[in-house]
C-alpha cells in the first residue's frame, strides 16, 4: 500500500492510498465520512483490483478549501495522478452524487458506477421534521448538532450493530470540518443529474440497506429505473453507514459468484 498527497486547485491537498494490482478501483465516501468508511473491504478489493480510497478535501487528512471547488474536479486529479485512462467508482451518499455527476462529464473516464446509498443532484426531497433539524445544524454549522444527528438518522442500526467502532469517531471527527468544506463546493443548478439520467451508458448497480433512511430508497428506485440496464441491489441488515455495517455482502456483489465487476471492468459473465 502506498499513500500520495495530490495537490488540487486552490492550494489543497488531498490524501489517498492505493493499494493492489489490476484493473482501476476508486472509492468515493459520504459527507462526514473519510477514507474509513471502506475499512472492511479495501484489502479484499485490492486482492483483485488496484483500489483507491481517499479523503474528499476537508475530510479525514486532506486539507480544507481555500477556494470554490468541485468534488469532480479532484476526483479528475486523483484518476490523473494514479494515470487511470478509465476507472470503476465505487460512491456512497455523496460520493454517489459526485460519481454520477463524473460519469455525465467524463463518461470516457468510467469503466462502471456503483452507487451506494446515493444522493442526486436535483432530486427533491420530502420534507420531514429530523432532516429538516438536520438542514439547519448544517446551515449553522453546529457540529455537535451534526455528529449527533448523523449517528442518529443516518447510522440508525446504533452501536450494536458491526462498525460503529468506526463509524462515531469519523463522524464527530467530520462534522467538525464537513459543513465548511461543503460551502465551499460550487454546485452548477443548471446540471441535475436526475434530468439526465438516461444519459449514462456504463454498466451500473445501485445498491441500497434495508435500514436506510426511506428517502435513499427512493433516490435509489429513480436512479435504477432511470440509468439504462442498471441493477438494484438491496442489502439486508445494513444502514446508510453499508460497507462498515454488511461488507461482506458488498464484496459478494462487487466481486462475488453474482459479482458487479470483472477484469475489464464490465459486468462478469459468471
Amino acid at each position: 500500500m502506498t499513500t500520495e498527497l495530490i495537490p488540487v486547485a486552490g492550494g489543497s491537498h488531498i490524501w489517498a492510498e492505493k493499494a493492489g494490482d489490476g484493473p482501476p478501483l476508486v472509492l468515493l465516501h459520504g459527507s462526514v465520512h473519510d477514507s474509513r468508511l471502506w475499512n472492511r473491504v479495501f484489502a479484499a478489493l485490492a486482492r483483485h483490483h488496484t483500489v483507491v480510497r481517499f479523503d474528499a478535501r476537508g475530510h479525514g487528512r486532506s486539507t480544507l478549501p481555500t477556494a470554490p471547488f468541485r468534488y469532480g474536479d479532484d476526483l479528475l486529479a486523483v484518476l490523473d495522478r494514479f494515470g487511470f485512462q478509465t476507472a470503476g467508482l465505487v460512491g456512497l451518499s455523496m460520493g454517489g452524487e459526485v460519481a454520477l455527476d463524473f460519469t455525465l462529464e467524463h463518461p470516457e473516464r468510467v469503466g462502471s458506477l456503483t452507487l451506494i446509498a446515493a444522493s442526486a443532484g436535483g432530486h427533491e426531497w420530502s420534507q420531514s421534521p429530523e432532516l429538516d433539524e438536520y438542514a439547519a445544524a448544517h446551515r449553522a454549522s453546529d457540529a455537535r448538532r451534526i455528529a449527533e444527528l448523523e449517528l442518529r438518522v443516518w447510522a440508525s442500526l446504533g452501536d450494536r450493530a458491526p462498525g460503529y467502532d468506526v463509524i462515531e469517531p469519523m463522524v464527530r471527527e467530520n462534522s467538525e470540518v464537513g459543513a465548511a468544506a461543503e460551502k465551499g463546493h460550487a454546485l452548477n443548478p443548471d446540471e441535475d443529474a436526475v434530468d439526465r439520467l438516461d444519459r449514462i451508458k456504463v454498466t451500473t448497480m445501485v445498491v441500497l440497506g434495508d435500514h436506510d433512511h426511506p428517502e435513499i430508497s427512493v433516490i435509489a428506485r429513480r436512479l435504477a429505473d432511470g440509468i439504462p440496464g442498471a441493477r438494484l441491489e438491496v442489502v439486508a441488515d445494513a444502514d446508510h453507514c453499508l460497507p462498515l455495517r454488511a461488507p461482506g455482502r458488498l464484496l459478494e456483489l462487487l466481486l462475488g459468484s453474482d459479482g458487479f465487476v470483472d477484469r475489464r471492468g464490465g459486468r462478469s459473465n459468471r
